[in-house]
């Protein structure tokens, strides 16, 4: 039992305001569900290999897929996240996953967008974009096709910046409709310029160095083995995994 993860009691109170309210029946305990669903998505384990003292793997399953359906852990995640309190600097990445061969299945329902899973050079991948404040704390994430530009992920993310002086990011945002976006909210680029632009872009350099935080954030998300190996068809589940891993680790 010593070498089990359990959360602890101050983390279960900053987490209840999220749950869900339960009708009927109450729920089975929280804690143990929870700390049982970290366990599997941590590890990489399939659902019937959960240890017995997390109860039934059908139980954990089910909360699973029921919550993730409904949100709520990406909902956890950007709820503890708004506490950011950030008020200078937000950087910008993405960052291939690799999707499981349970995952690639290419079959897309009728009105909606699919598995969100594309064909690289790398294989098949789901391509994760994502905001972290100046310490390297995600603040919202996005997944897409792992084929698609890092522009359709900035003009997602881009309304839900918040209110800080700098975004920092590579030569792969460097584009005129995204700089202007940015100074309309009244936030500074510090982007370098592509190659080919014929007029060199000025940056600082020295600012730009810190934008190596994001991509620790994405190997600290990596050693997650359900987030580094995507194995979940839904993409919505899928995200819920990348979610709980960032709450686990930064805002817990």
């Amino acid at each position: 039992m010593s070498d089990l993860f359990w959360l602890t009691d101050a983390q279960m109170a900053r987490l209840a305001p999220f749950f869900p309210k339960s009708h009927g029946k109450p729920r089975v305990d929280d804690k143990r569900v929870l700390s049982g669903i970290i366990i599997i998505n941590r590890n990489g384990l399939r659902w019937r290999d959960a240890p017995a003292a997390y109860g039934p793997h059908k139980t954990l399953y089910s909360r699973w897929k029921r919550w993730s359906e409904k949100g709520i852990f990406a909902r956890m995640m950007a709820g503890l996240a708004a506490e950011h309190g950030e008020k200078t600097t937000v950087m910008i990445d993405a960052t291939y996953l690799k999707a499981h061969r349970t995952a690639t299945s290419m079959a897309a329902k009728k009105g909606g967008r699919g598995r969100l899973i594309g064909r690289t050079k790398g294989g098949m991948n789901t391509k994760l974009h994502a905001i972290c404040d100046s310490q390297g704390r995600p603040i919202d994430l996005f997944v897409t096709a792992g084929q698609v530009s890092d522009y359709i992920g900035a003009r997602a993310l881009l309304s839900g910046l918040p209110n800080v002086k700098w975004l920092l990011g590579d030569r792969g945002y460097d584009a005129d409709w995204f700089r202007e976006a940015l100074l309309d909210k009244g936030i500074r680029a510090c982007i370098p310029g592509r190659k080919k632009r014929k007029t060199p872009v000025k940056y600082d350099k020295r600012r730009h160095k810190r934008r190596n935080r994001i991509e620790i954030m994405f190997g600290r998300l990596k050693d997650w083995r359900r987030v580094a190996t995507r194995y979940d068809r839904c993409p919505k589940v899928f995200l819920s995994a990348i979610a709980l891993a960032a709450l686990v680790i930064y805002w817990l």
